[in-house]
């Protein structure tokens, strides 16, 4: 669960650095988190981190729906958020995926 919580944590900080470029860059971080689950998919999910890799597809989901409805900045921000807890949620699963 601390694994859990530093990764929400760093997502956070990464979100508070990117902030002012939301808007432009959903289809980049939309694919860095497409990239970052079939790595962790690659590196054969554990009974521990399915749960971690199928959460970080939900995450996807939502992010892509976010940006297809996108009619605000703020509708982007969303988007990028979800893509970026994605991204976080699939390296922790790698990261315990790891011997």
């Amino acid at each position: 669960m601390a694994a859990r919580a530093m990764a929400v944590l760093a997502v956070l900080v990464m979100l508070a650095a990117g902030a002012p470029a939301w808007a432009f860059n959903c289809p980049v971080v939309i694919k860095q988190a497409e990239e970052m689950i079939r790595k962790a998919e690659a590196t054969k999910p554990t009974a521990d981190t399915r749960p971690l890799v199928d959460e970080a597809r939900k995450y996807l989901a939502e992010a892509r729906a976010h940006h297809e409805k996108a009619k605000t900045k703020r509708d982007h921000g969303d988007a990028v958020r979800k893509a970026k807890f994605a991204i976080a949620l699939a390296e922790e699963a790698i990261t315990l995926q790891s011997p």
